[in-house]
C-alpha cells in the first residue's frame, strides 16, 4: 500500500489499558480508534453527523504496538459512491514508521433524516473544514468561530 498519499494526523500513546494479556497493543483497541477516525474523516469529506460503517474489508495486522508507543493513523478517500464514501487506513509507528495495520477498504454511507443511505454529491477530497456540519440535530447548532478567508491561521 503507497502511503506517499496518506496524511497522518491523528496519533495515539499506547497505555497499559489499551495492552492485550501478551502485553501488546490490543487489536480491538486499534479497530475502535480507526473506527472512530474513520467516521470523523466521513463526516467532514460529507458534510453530514449521520455517517454509519458499512463495511471494513480485511485488516492485516503486520507488527505489534507496546506499551509506551506512539502511533498515528492515516486515512484517505479512495472513492466517492452516490451515498457512501470509500477510503483505506494505514496505522504505523510514530518514531520507527514501521507499519502496524493496513486497511484496504472502509465503507460509510450518508444517512438522511428518514434514517435511510441519501445522495451526499461530493466527488472529491477536501483538506480544508468548509464540509464540516453546523448542526446536530441532538445538540442544536454548534457556533463554530469562522475560518480565516485570507490563508492564515489564528492562533
Amino acid at each position: 500500500m503507497d502511503e506517499s498519499s496518506i496524511n497522518f494526523h491523528t496519533r495515539k500513546w499506547v497505555r497499559p489499558e489499551d495492552l492485550n494479556a501478551n502485553g501488546s497493543l490490543f487489536g480491538g483497541s486499534l479497530l475502535r480508534w480507526i473506527d472512530e477516525e474513520a467516521a470523523i474523516y466521513a463526516i467532514v469529506q460529507l458534510g453530514n453527523y449521520r455517517v454509519v460503517t458499512k463495511f471494513i474489508s480485511e485488516i492485516n495486522f503486520e507488527s505489534s504496538a507496546e506499551l509506551g508507543d506512539l502511533i498515528e493513523m492515516g486515512l484517505i478517500a479512495t472513492r466517492f459512491g452516490r451515498t457512501s464514501l470509500t477510503m483505506r487506513a494505514v496505522v504505523r509507528n510514530m518514531i520507527t514508521r514501521k507499519r502496524i495495520l493496513t486497511i484496504d477498504k472502509i465503507v460509510f454511507v450518508n444517512i438522511g433524516e428518514d434514517g435511510k443511505p441519501a445522495p451526499h454529491g461530493y466527488s472529491s477530497i477536501t483538506y480544508a473544514r468548509d464540509r464540516t456540519p453546523h448542526q446536530h440535530l441532538e445538540t442544536g447548532s454548534i457556533h463554530l468561530p469562522a475560518a480565516p478567508t485570507d490563508g492564515s491561521e489564528e492562533g
